[in-house]
């Protein structure tokens, strides 16, 4: 015996709904995905959410960085922002929302140290 129509509805529309609601909860619990760069005076890893940069220097020794930001596809941007140092090689920027729509950002980042200045861009995907 077949099953109804409206069984069969029923049952695709409950699959659909498992599926959204699992993407949504793995959206919420991953975190940032890492971003590497390298210049030739230095090289960074950036990490960047909604309300935090965080901002890893892995070759070169910098005492100052500063990380600016556009959304090439909506025309917006974000102010240059200085990042504090939290530890030795170590930087991150904070605040409400420094990325004010999720999407994907360019980031430039500008680091100055005994090496010299150099800025660095790379593109990251910032998540809601």
């Amino acid at each position: 015996m077949m099953p109804s129509k409206g069984l069969i509805r029923l049952l695709v529309l409950a699959g659909l709904v498992a599926v959204v609601v699992a993407a949504f909860i793995v959206a919420r619990t991953s975190g940032a995905t890492p971003v590497t760069t390298t210049g030739t005076r230095y090289a960074v890893t950036v990490t960047a959410e909604r309300d935090a940069i965080d901002v890893q220097v892995d070759k070169g020794q910098a005492d100052t960085v500063t990380v600016a930001a556009v959304m090439l596809t909506m025309g917006h941007s974000m102010p240059e922002v200085t990042a504090r140092k939290t530890a030795p090689g170590h930087f991150a920027a904070e605040g409400d929302d420094l990325f004010f729509m999720a999407g994907a950002w360019e980031l430039s980042i500008r680091l100055t140290g005994p090496s010299g200045e150099e800025t660095l861009t790379l593109d990251t995907l910032v998540a809601d």
